[in-house]
């Protein structure tokens, strides 16, 4: 073997070269090494931490099962409490219901006998009236003479009248004002020439304002309009009992007006007085409930300071804009506009009606003489009255509790006006079913029905069969020219 060769200098620097490469080369590499080892240990789980995962799993189920209980208690909570809302509302309901069939209770209950009352007194009235014209004498003053005493027979009827319509104005508004806060009363709507409507008013309060000395112009229109009839009369009738409350009586320049204009599509209805007029800060005021002006000194003035409130309901039922105008010292303006409609044809009482603003027959006539009326009535005082009332007017009259009874009459009278109570006696059919039996046998016999139900349904019904429709208590002058239109 050759000896070895010996190393150049050259040589040595080229092995110290890549000796000191190979030596950093080898430190990367460890720091490379000691970055992964620090990087596995990072990721690697410690002893410690599946106890600590477990705690935290504990912590959560706890929350969890708190949160659980809070909402199962919370819709306990909720459940109670829609219970009771409905155990509640089942309560009001029962409520409700008890003072709706409360107030047609009243409505037939209390206004039968009033009912049966202001016949009398009407038929009384005019009997007295009929006699003081066949026999004057100084003791028979005719009622509103100015007397001072009430000595007459004519006067204390007279009274007697004045406080049964009391009587019926209260429980009138009583009854009305229920029925609006149960929301029992709706609008029966129908289109009606609105003569049918005021000749009736004016003629009765022409009387009344007679009687007091006042002076009552009725300002006529032939338009028909489309609203409820007995509502917007309550609202009428309001308006003209207010202004012929506060003109003084006696006074030789009071006057009401009583009149319609024809505004674009609406009939403005007014009644207008010269009394004393309302303060600007009062206007609100008296649409208020239990809210009245000034009382009258004469202690004529009653009421429970509705009026004017329920006739800013009904108007707002009937959506009629209802305005009033002033001025403190000249009187004072109440309107509601009504909308005007063109009815397709006149149908029943209102067909064969005069002419607007023509008076009705004076109230000692006797417009229905030799007329025969049947009258279908379960009550006896009110059939007495009425048939003392019909008798005054010159009607012979024919009364029943059935119509199967006036039925074994027919022969000896045929009937050529039924009137008929609606709510007649317990398991018999109602008025309106008895009047269409009769139509069986007569087809062309007019029909007034008389009813203490204010139901919409009951007068589309009634309009339905052609009936005439009048509420109870029933007012004579409204009577008495229903009869004559429908002869």
């Amino acid at each position: 073997m050759a000896p070895d060769t010996p190393l150049t200098d050259s040589r040595k620097d080229g092995l110290s070269a890549e000796l000191a490469a190979l030596k950093a080369r080898n430190r990367q590499l460890e720091k490379i090494n000691a970055a992964l080892i620090e990087r596995v240990e990072s990721s690697s789980p410690s002893p410690s931490a599946p106890y600590a995962a477990f705690e935290h799993a504990v912590l959560l189920a706890d929350q969890v099962r708190e949160r659980t209980d809070t909402l199962h208690r919370t819709l306990d909570e909720l459940g109670a409490l829609n219970r009771r809302l409905t155990a509640a509302k089942a309560a009001a309901e029962a409520a409700n219901h008890s003072k709706t069939r409360f107030l047609a209770a009243i409505s037939h209950d209390l206004l039968q006998p009033l009912n049966a009352a202001r016949l009398f007194a009407s038929a009384l009235e005019e009997q007295l009236a009929r006699l003081a014209l066949d026999d004057p004498t100084p003791g028979d003053a005719s009622p509103g003479d100015g007397s001072q005493g009430v000595s007459t027979p004519g006067e204390l009827v007279a009274r007697l009248g004045r406080s049964l319509a009391d009587v019926e104005s209260l429980l009138g508004t009583l009854v009305d004002i229920s029925r609006l806060d149960a929301g029992v009363l709706t609008a029966d709507v129908a289109t009606f020439p609105v003569r049918e409507l005021l000749d009736v008013l004016a003629e009765e309060y022409r009387q009344l304002g007679a009687a007091r000395g006042l002076e009552l112009h009725y300002v006529a229109s032939h338009l028909s309009v489309e609203s409820d009839l007995q509502l917007l009369a309550r609202v009428i009738r309001n308006f003209l009992s207010n202004a012929l409350r506060h003109v003084p009586d006696g006074s030789t320049h009071g006057r009401v007006l009583l009149g319609c204009r024809r505004r674009g599509d609406w009939l403005e209805i007014t009644v207008a007085d010269n009394g004393p007029g309302i303060a600007e800060h009062q206007r609100e005021v008296v649409f208020q409930e239990f809210r009245r002006l000034a009382p009258r000194q004469d202690n004529e003035q009653r009421g429970l300071g509705l009026g004017l409130a329920i006739v800013k309901r009904i108007t707002g039922l009937l959506e009629h804009p209802l305005s009033l105008a002033s001025t403190p010292g000249r009187g004072a303006a109440f309107a509601v506009r009504v909308p005007i409609r063109q009815p397709a044809s006149v149908v029943g009482p209102a067909a064969d009606a005069p002419s607007p603003g023509q008076p009705c027959p004076p109230p000692l006539a006797q417009p229905l003489l030799d007329t025969v009326i049947w009258v279908v009535e379960d009550d006896r005082e009110v059939c007495a009255g009425m048939q003392s009332l019909l008798e005054g007017w010159g009607a012979s009259v024919h009364c029943a509790d059935t119509a199967e009874v006036l039925l074994q009459q027919a022969l000896a009278a045929p009937p050529e006006v039924l009137i008929v109570d609606h709510q007649l006696g317990d398991g018999q059919p109602d008025g309106l079913a008895q009047a269409q039996r009769l139509r069986k046998r007569w087809p062309d016999l007019p029909v007034v029905v008389i009813s203490a139900d204010h139901s919409a349904p009951l007068k589309a019904r009634a309009r339905a069969l052609g009936f005439g429709f009048l509420l109870k208590p029933v007012k004579p002058l409204r009577l008495r020219q229903l009869l004559i239109h429908c002869r």
